[in-house]
């Protein structure tokens, strides 16, 4: 579902303090009936253990196959244009505390470099010739009593090109991606325990 983006902003996010240069694009939040507010570990485990960036549906999968060709025809993907070149990693911004608490690539297939990872948020970053982007993944109290996931996509245009770019894929954003991500992430909450090995279990 998609939210305001003051559910973000109003947060108490370490986040914050590292991206006041980027803007929030998109804030969605994705239900867990039950989850208790040390549950956050046990969600990322779980998605990452049934849905991985390569088992999205068919209609994400052509969109991002779609993406990635115009990228390699047109030159959006190539290093020189990407972290360490034409961007500075977030990871460069950390805090001596937050440094150490991601490493190595992402699992799955998934495009996107962690940059840290706490109880409660998770950050990942990609960037190209059109944009930086961050996914900020947080664990947040519901109105009805449990905890759910939140993502928030805060983003830096790479100039007028990225502005342009960002509005061109908006609609594909909200009606195809967001909405698979919703079935794929709360499936995966309500599978894990199948997902995860014999001891993983929701904390108090």
């Amino acid at each position: 579902m998609k939210l305001p983006h003051t559910s973000h902003t109003d947060q108490p996010w370490r986040i914050h303090a590292l991206t006041r240069d980027f803007e929030t694009e998109d804030v969605w939040s994705f239900r867990t009936p039950g989850a208790g507010p040390g549950d956050f570990p046990v969600m990322l485990a779980a998605m990452r253990a049934g849905d991985g960036f390569a088992k999205q549906n068919p209609a994400v999968r052509f969109l991002f196959a779609v993406r990635w060709k115009l990228g390699a025809l047109l030159g959006w993907d190539k290093p020189r244009a990407g972290l360490g070149t034409r961007v500075q990693s977030l990871r460069d911004r950390l805090p001596r505390d937050l440094r150490e608490t991601a490493d190595g690539p992402d699992s799955g297939g998934s495009p996107f470099t962690p940059v840290y990872e706490l109880d409660n948020e998770s950050v990942r970053e990609l960037a190209n010739k059109t944009v930086h982007t961050l996914m900020h993944l947080g664990w947040v109290l519901s109105s009805d009593g449990d905890h759910e996931l939140r993502m928030a996509v805060l983003v830096k245009p790479n100039g007028r090109f990225g502005r342009l770019y960002m509005a061109l894929i908006a609609p594909f954003r909200y009606l195809i991606v967001y909405p698979a991500l919703t079935r794929q992430w709360e499936r995966a909450w309500r599978d894990r325990a199948l997902l995860l090995p014999k001891g993983t279990s929701p904390q108090p």
